[in-house]
């Protein structure tokens, strides 16, 4: 038995759990504790915050799944300030052993050892997710992670992280040329994150205000979420279900794109549109892709219900790096 602290940090929330790696290869987690980016100058802060709360001591190994590219001597994260420096990681964290990886690899990874009553149906054949062949795993939170998964026919899978939520944006009706109209205004170039994330909400809500003649007001993304998903506001519930029509055709791409053979949707923010997303217009515009719709019709999408994927995917990553 092998324990570790395993992280998910991302550009709001870094998470920390203590993981334990059986020898039959199973991945406990341990009470996850969530801590605000915002509130700690540094990773190393973060951690020791974390420390204290766990009585002082913590386990010999960490696994980090970081929201940005992991290589190089200095990691940057992408929608947040902090920086980490992989050659200090175990003289700062007092650690023996570590593995970092890109917060969509570790999701890739939960993809491919959580069991099947972890995901819910979305859309195509109500069968598994295929054991073997390629599988395209995205979802939008911060920012939009994507990565691939590489199944063998022998059990074994293999995982590459990506930063396809950068690819550029491409509208499919009016409503959407709007929305890229409004962000070319501050924008030089719009990536797919720019509609496709948390944050990106604001855009959307305030596009449609003005298309309606409305006053555009300063709202939070927060708000608009919350009041979008209780049906409250309907111009925030329009919103979401805009947001949720834009997030299919994104996953339609990203399996073109992949040669998929199946799509798991994950992130926070994929977390909590669970119910949204079975009722929405997302099913359809993964499908809309002209002439390939019918192939489209027949690859498997799941969402990944695993409250804490990230962690339990920096776990699964540190098992297979470290042949646990």
């Amino acid at each position: 038995m092998t324990q570790l602290v395993s992280v998910d940090i991302g550009g709001t929330h870094a998470r920390f759990a203590i993981a334990t790696l059986a020898d039959d290869g199973t991945i406990t987690l341990g009470e996850p504790e969530t801590l605000h980016t915002e509130d700690h100058a540094s990773f190393q802060t973060a951690w020791e915050d974390f420390r204290e709360r766990k009585g002082g001591s913590l386990p010999k190994a960490v696994s980090m799944a970081i929201a940005g590219p992991v290589g190089g001597d200095v990691i940057r994260f992408t929608n947040n300030p902090w920086i980490i420096r992989p050659a200090l990681v175990q003289e700062k964290l007092g650690v023996d052993a570590f593995t970092i990886v890109n917060d969509f690899e570790a999701v890739a990874h939960a993809v491919a050892r959580a069991s099947e009553d972890q995901f819910i149906h979305l859309t195509g054949p109500e069968t598994p997710l295929p054991a073997t062949g390629r599988l395209s795993v995205l979802g939008p939170g911060t920012g939009l992670g994507v990565a691939h998964l590489y199944r063998e026919p022998d059990g074994r899978y293999r995982v590459s992280a990506t930063e396809g939520g950068h690819i550029d944006f491409a509208p499919l009706d009016s409503i959407e040329d709007a929305i890229l109209a409004r962000l070319r205004k501050r924008l030089t170039r719009v990536s797919v994150e720019r509609v496709v994330s948390g944050p990106a909400i604001v855009d959307i809500y305030q596009t449609l205000a003005a298309m309606e003649s409305k006053p555009v007001t300063d709202v939070d993304d927060i708000t608009i979420w919350t009041k979008g998903m209780t049906g409250e506001d309907s111009l925030a519930a329009a919103a979401v279900d805009r947001f949720c029509l834009s997030l299919g055709s994104v996953a339609g791409d990203m399996a073109l794109a992949h040669g998929a053979k199946g799509v798991a949707i994950a992130g926070g923010l994929g977390y909590r549109l669970r119910d949204t997303l079975v009722g929405s217009g997302f099913a359809e515009r993964f499908r809309a892709k002209g002439r390939f719709a019918e192939l489209m019709a027949g690859i498997p999408v799941k969402l990944i219900v695993h409250p804490q994927p990230g962690l339990f995917g920096a776990a699964a990553a540190y098992a297979s790096e470290h042949g646990k």
